[in-house]
């Protein structure tokens, strides 16, 4: 038969809303657990040290290495992703996620707990690129913005519960071993949630015409170091936002505690403000770059509310709900504007490795920082003795703040000059 007389297929469907939103609650569900299991260090850091003796080295070492496999891991995960889709991958990396939270909760050895989290941290950030990618190819061009959003306003909530553990599961603080043992049931929950998801794809792929680009072939390396210059500057904005934001909240309870004289239970709520309000504020910010654009602009505002924070808390006795609240606007109007970014300026089908990559590199800045900052309150000898020992950590996370408004800056350059993808004027068709 000629080419010209084989039979066309019948087309398919396309999928409606009710199945995207479907699945968008069931990939941050998994993503619930994961922010959760993260989290739940923070808030038992003076119990560690006076249950167990660790330093605030060896707790900056728990969120570090959590990282570490990651400045690998992410872009292996990232190409995986690419090569076996996404509801294999956010299976895989769930299940990693659940093995190391059993780990950690097992004994109360640096060694084993140090292994956990690493374990725990192979499959966490993996997981995050799967389910950031399977948002970006489920949304692209519609309302992925506010998509973005909601799912990190879900995911998010883990974190909250997390960081006010210490109010609605006061007991278990009793021993260290408690809150770990609950972090392990979340990442439980996550797993639950990703086969659910493998479901609703499976599904999907059967009966419908998704009309995206499917995984790529081959992983071909050197296409790596080809994204554009406003992806990177993406990337250089990334490492610097996170980095000021997670390694803080590693010691934030600590140092509100010692430094201001906070309960923890306070203390856990102060630093969950930045929870609470990007879980409000990041899907609404999403649907307003939705319907603007301006992008990078958006992305300069969130990393100048950044820059005074830290030394107001350092220096000054001003109420700390106000340098908190400044925080979770930037918390929440970062994320909703940068990793959706990413899937105008990088084509479909390498939009894993795009994040992959992208998340390598925040790993870099969250296990530098978290050790050093853990160093610096060592090497100053912070305490509730000696509250001026924090200071030169604040340095730190304030410094990362002005190279973040600069990068944004930059990005704007770019974006509106010859070169640009369209990022600051493209809109929610």
């Amino acid at each position: 038969m000629s080419a010209d007389l084989e039979p066309v297929p019948p087309s398919r469907p396309v999928p409606g809303p009710v199945y995207r939103w479907l699945v968008l609650l069931f990939v941050s569900l998994a993503m619930f657990g994961n922010y959760y299991v993260y989290d739940s260090i923070s808030p038992l850091a003076d119990v560690l040290k006076g249950q167990l003796g660790f330093s605030d080295a060896h707790i900056g070492l728990l969120n570090a290495i959590y990282s570490m496999p990651n400045i690998v891991m992410v872009l292996v995960g990232g190409l995986v992703i690419d090569r076996i889709g996404t509801k294999r991958s956010v299976f895989l990396f769930t299940a990693l996620m659940f093995a190391g939270a059993a780990l950690t909760a097992s004994s109360g050895a640096l060694a084993v707990m140090a292994a956990g989290r690493l374990v725990f941290g192979l499959g966490a950030e993996s997981q995050i690129v799967a389910v950031t990618t399977t948002i970006a190819r489920w949304f692209k061009g519609k309302e992925l913005s506010f998509a973005f959003g909601l799912n990190l306003t879900l995911a998010r909530l883990g974190s909250f519960a997390a960081l006010n553990s210490p109010s609605w599961a006061r007991g278990a603080y009793e021993s260290w071993q408690g809150p770990l043992l609950i972090a392990a049931v979340m990442a439980l929950s996550s797993l639950v949630a990703a086969i659910l998801y493998w479901g609703l794809e499976a599904r999907a792929e059967r009966r419908y015409d998704l009309g995206r680009a499917g995984p790529s072939d081959r992983v071909v390396w050197r296409e790596v170091l080809r994204f554009s210059p406003s992806y990177w500057l993406i990337v250089a904005l990334c490492i610097t936002f996170y980095s000021g934001i997670f390694p803080f909240q590693t010691f934030a309870v600590k140092f509100f505690m010692d430094a201001h004289g906070t309960t923890r239970e306070l203390g856990g709520f102060l630093s969950s403000m930045l929870t609470l309000f990007a879980m409000i504020g990041t899907p609404l910010f999403g649907l307003l770059v939705d319907r603007t654009g301006n992008r990078s602009r958006y992305m300069m505002l969130g990393s100048a509310l950044l820059v005074p924070v830290y030394l107001m808390m350092a220096y000054t006795r001003v109420s700390l709900y106000v340098p908190m609240a400044m925080m979770g606007v930037a918390f929440s109007l970062i994320p909703a504007v940068m990793w959706p970014s990413v899937a105008y300026v990088v084509e479909s089908s390498r939009l894993g490795t795009a994040y992959g990559l992208m998340t390598l590199v925040q790993n870099v800045g969250l296990a530098g920082f978290n050790l050093l900052v853990g160093w610096a309150n060592d090497v100053s000898g912070a305490s509730a003795e000696n509250p001026g020992g924090y200071a030169l950590g604040m340095w730190m996370f304030s410094t990362l703040g002005f190279f973040g408004l600069l990068f944004a800056w930059l990005l704007r350059r770019r974006e509106m000059g010859p070169h640009g993808h369209g990022l600051e004027a493209v809109r929610a068709s």
